[in-house]
Order: structure tokens, then C-alpha cells, then sequence
């Protein structure tokens, strides 16, 4: 997740599609009340969200200090909400990761095409 050179914007352009990708994942399980989808949807969403964590968290990453704190402080949201759920699935719950997955997305891609620009 830095920002420099063109390998960093199609990196951006990668982690905005894995977002959007997993958002849609548990937007379709929830929409057909599929449990098994629905948690399998969750966990890999899990999975992306401590993948951005820890790529943000490198020294060598580039992005700025706020911009890091941000996806660090989303990734642990996206863990409490999951975690919350092992006892069963909340629609709102489901539908705040699915929307913070999509407007996190929205913000890479804005951030790709100003770094193109």
C-alpha cells in the first residue's frame, strides 16, 4: 500500500478491487441469507483487512502517518465486527463492512488517479 512509482498505483488499484471484491462477496451472502457464504465472505474480508494492517504498519511504506493510523484503526474495526459475530450475523453489522469496505476502495481509487494525474 505505498504510494510511489507505477508499481504503487496498480498496487492501489489492486487493494481497491480485493475491497470492492469482498464487499460484494458479503453483500451477495447476506442478500440470500447463506451462513456458510456469509462466513466465509467474512473471513476472507478478515484475512484482506490484517493484510492492509500489516503492510501499512512496514517502515517502508510511504503512505503518511495519518493515512496509515486510518487503515490501521479500520482493519482492527473490521476485526471487532467480525469477531462479534462468531455468534451469530448482525445485517447492520455486515452492511458497516461492506460499506467501509466500498468507500475505502473509492478513496484508493481517487487516490490512483491523482497520482496518474
Amino acid at each position: 500500500m505505498s504510494v510511489d512509482g507505477a508499481t504503487n498505483i496498480q498496487m492501489l488499484e489492486d487493494d481497491a478491487y480485493a475491497l470492492t471484491e469482498a464487499a460484494v462477496a458479503m453483500s451477495q451472502a447476506l442478500e440470500k441469507k447463506d451462513d456458510i457464504a456469509l462466513a466465509d465472505a467474512l473471513d476472507r474480508n478478515l484475512q484482506l483487512w490484517v493484510a492492509i494492517r500489516t503492510l501499512v504498519s512496514k517502515d517502508e511504506n510511504k503512505l503518511p502517518k495519518e493515512v496509515k493510523d486510518n487503515l490501521i484503526q479500520l482493519s482492527h474495526y473490521a476485526a471487532q465486527k467480525t469477531f462479534e459475530m462468531r455468534d451469530g450475523f448482525v445485517a447492520d453489522t455486515v452492511e458497516s463492512l461492506i460499506n467501509t469496505n466500498l468507500q475505502i476502495a473509492e478513496g484508493l481509487l481517487e487516490g490512483k488517479a491523482r497520482a496518474e494525474g
